[in-house]
């Protein structure tokens, strides 16, 4: 029986084609990915013109989610068949599945034009999106990962790491190419479509790229022995120590990595610019930056963990993110928008109601009407990203106060359709009087920005992110065996990417509306690094070095 040992050695050029190969067509997933949770507030337009600007929003943060609660699905559907048929051929079928989808979103007709079906129908694509990203990662870390030299695999799987980076930068760069080519109005019409199209273009690449590749060696072997799995799903989930293993995977590695990447690259954007009224294209600028300084920082990571070990770097990624949450945020924010912040000190808004008469805010589906006017005042002043206190009233009347600036709000019990809205017109005019008094900005001034500041706490929680993610893919490969590697580790690796991250911009931001307080929902990321971090401390074994067939 042959051993890999023994197998003839590749030619340098071999890894180098393997590591291209892989991370450019994961990549493109993730630009396919990408485009959606970038163009959240103009999704909430196109797609969701028939509800309120905040549940909007919401909607549309939570249809970005759906994408993510079907990752899980899709690590089952395709885990399984890597481990059935093989490496190469679920390639090919997941980014077939990922670029078909992205290109019919593109197809999809206007809320205005097709009424609820065009959000059904978005929904419905999202789902395949989601799905066939279940069954990315996890074949492209593991392809990579059974090529690469032991003493380099952190590196070498690093790149995998960095892809996402290169789809979310593709994803900016074009959408902020297109944005400034059409004008805002055009692409808030029809130009948001062409992101959607181009992967067309890169499905073609990607294709053509994996066709190419050749089975990993670790599954060819497992083959040529006809020691291939025939109930992968079996062997992971009911034996106890791979359950064990897919326990530590999640709990010690993946909650952290949820929180912790998903708020620095896609939380941060709802952050700035709803929280904080920083314009669109400031906010797209400052990802960019942020991507184009973590796509290297990916493989140095890796890099450093083939050297120190993949648990010191991973922890001390997470460790960082938890010390910067709370204060980095408020630095942001005194960086980002310090007029807002002035105002918040000076003049803090206050909603005088019947605290009876108030809901939660939290309408992730998007169909509460909010028309109580307790419930009026506070969805109009989250929408505009102000923080709030809420008091009972003497008389049980409704009104806003912002320092001695007050004004009533009426109540729309009884009120349906036009005269609903006109009302929830006024009252959010009324309630921007009110800021105006008290020196509320409407949006961050570009002049005031402190962006050195800025842009040092951004990368910081850059850091933080890319020293959890860059050993990621390394360890998590090394803590199963080839028979069951990509069933074993695509489930914990999407649910807690799926699941914990791909929730996190919503159920943040309905923290925030139902607390008023634009940083309450920091303490979702908070408590999942926090319990990432304890499992990693106390559970998690190392493996750099070693040979897979010994982790």
């Amino acid at each position: 029986m042959a051993t890999l040992a023994e197998a003839p050695q590749r030619k340098p050029w071999s890894m180098a084609r393997v590591v291209v190969a892989s991370s450019t067509g994961t990549a493109f997933e993730w630009y396919d990915f990408f485009i959606f949770g970038s163009l959240t507030p103009v999704i909430a337009k196109v797609f969701l013109a028939g509800l309120d600007p905040t549940s909007a929003l919401i909607a549309a943060l939570a249809l970005f989610a759906v994408g993510f609660a079907f990752r899980p699905l899709g690590a089952i559907i395709f885990g399984a068949m890597g481990d059935r048929v093989g490496r190469k051929a679920t390639f090919l079928t997941t980014v077939s599945l990922m670029g078909g989808a992205t290109f019919a979103i593109g197809l999809l007709p206007t809320y205005a034009q097709a009424g609820t079906l065009a959000p059904v129908l978005l929904v419905l694509l999202r789902i395949c999106q989601g799905t066939a990203l279940g069954g990315e990662y996890g074949g492209a870390a593991i392809y990579v990962a059974e090529h690469a030299p032991n003493d380099r695999r952190g590196a070498a799987t690093g790149w995998i790491q960095s892809s996402a980076s290169f789809g979310l930068l593709a994803a900016l760069l074009i959408i902020f190419a297109t944005r400034s080519w059409l004008g805002e109005e055009a692409f808030g019409q029809w130009g948001w479509r062409i992101p959607f199209l181009m992967s067309a273009v890169l499905l073609a690449i990607s294709l053509w790229l994996r066709f190419k590749l050749s089975e990993s060696p670790h599954f060819a072997k497992l083959k040529e022995d006809g020691e291939v799995s025939k109930t992968p799903l079996r062997e992971a989930f009911v034996r106890k120590g791979s359950l064990k293993q897919i326990a530590i995977a999640f709990f010690g590695i993946m909650c952290a990595q949820g929180a912790v990447w998903y708020f620095a690259f896609f939380y941060m954007q709802v952050f700035l610019e709803k929280s904080l009224g920083v314009p669109g294209a400031t906010k797209d600028m400052l990802l960019i930056v942020m991507t184009v300084v973590s796509a290297p920082l990916y493989v140095f990571f890796g890099w450093l963990s083939d050297r120190i070990g993949r648990k010191p770097v991973m922890l001390a990624g997470m460790l960082l993110a938890l010390a910067l949450y709370f204060p980095g945020s408020h630095m942001i924010a005194q960086a980002a928008n310090p007029d807002r912040v002035a105002a918040r000190e000076a003049m803090p808004v206050v909603v005088e109601t019947d605290p009876a008469t108030c809901s939660a805010q939290f309408d992730p589906t998007g169909t509460a009407k909010f028309i109580t006017a307790c419930d009026i005042a506070k969805s109009a002043l989250i929408g505009r990203g102000v923080s709030y206190k809420t008091r009972a009233s003497a008389d049980g009347q409704t009104s806003v106060h912002a320092g001695p600036n007050v004004t009533p709000i009426a109540d729309g019990e009884g009120l349906a359709g036009a005269d609903l809205k006109a009302l929830k017109a006024k009252s959010a005019a009324d309630i921007d009087a009110v800021l105006a008094a008290a020196h509320y900005p409407t949006s961050a001034d570009p002049a005031k920005m402190n962006m050195p500041l800025l842009i040092a706490v951004l990368l910081l929680l850059v850091v933080a992110a890319t020293a959890l993610y860059g050993p990621q893919a390394a360890a998590l490969v090394e803590m199963f065996p080839t028979r069951i590697r990509y069933t074993a580790m695509s489930l914990p690796y999407h649910v807690g990417t799926g699941w914990v991250g791909g929730f996190l911009p919503v159920t943040s931001f309905a923290i925030v509306a139902l607390t008023g307080d634009i940083f309450a929902g920091l303490w979702y990321s908070v408590a999942f690094t926090a319990l990432s971090a304890v499992v990693m401390i106390f559970f998690f074994k190392e493996t750099h070095g070693k040979p897979l067939e010994e982790c």
